[in-house]
């Protein structure tokens, strides 16, 4: 763990998620599943029911097992939460890169990026927050259980609903290879996770 002296951080931390992957827990430490995912899967021998997201070097990570026990819908609910605010890190993450050189729509805000939303005007405040409500409520349609049709459907997914498909691809970049979208959706959770910390 050391070169001359000095502690090599990175590799210790690997060693380390590396020595938890191989513990004796159910679901810690066994193979990813290889092939297609699908959302109807109910083989609760599988990491996650089989979500994508447990890529090397860390594996089938659960530490602190967190999912023993956990039924298919909540482990879809916090992946659902996972995917959704690891898309708002990336964004705000990019947005701090971008944001203090570059805003052509509002010349006269600078400064240091933390300081410039208070320096919008009020009415570009209230147009965001209906942004962000617009685009939360057709998230909420598409992916959650209506709670006033039952009072099991409180914090309940839509039974054929998979976490974070919002069928929004404009461009047309989703893979139709089963292997080469969980691929795709590995890159965005392991870039979302690196935004959320960022």
């Amino acid at each position: 763990l050391s070169v001359q002296g000095t502690i090599r951080p990175a590799m210790f931390i690997i060693q380390a998620a590396l020595a938890l992957n191989a513990g004796p827990r159910a679901g810690v430490g066994t193979t990813p599943r290889a092939g297609p995912v699908t959302a109807d899967s109910q083989r609760p021998k599988e990491f996650c029911y089989g979500l994508p997201g447990n890529t090397p070097p860390m594996g089938n990570f659960d530490p602190l097992n967190l999912l023993e026990g956990k039924s298919k819908n909540e482990v879809y609910r916090w992946r659902e939460a996972e995917i959704t605010h690891s898309r708002v890190g990336m964004l705000a993450s990019a947005g701090f890169l971008v944001q203090e050189k570059f805003h052509p729509l509002f010349d006269g805000v600078g400064g240091p990026a933390i300081y410039q939303i208070r320096e919008l005007p009020v009415s570009l405040w209230v147009l965001m927050t209906m942004g962000i409500g617009i685009a939360e409520a057709v998230r909420i349609q598409k992916g959650w259980a209506n709670p006033y049709e039952s009072d099991e459907n409180f914090f309940r997914l839509e039974p054929g609903y998979y976490p974070g498909d919002l069928n929004f691809d404009p461009l047309g970049l989703k893979p139709s290879d089963p292997k080469a979208y969980k691929r795709m959706q590995e890159k965005e959770l392991n870039n979302g996770r690196l935004g959320m910390i960022a």
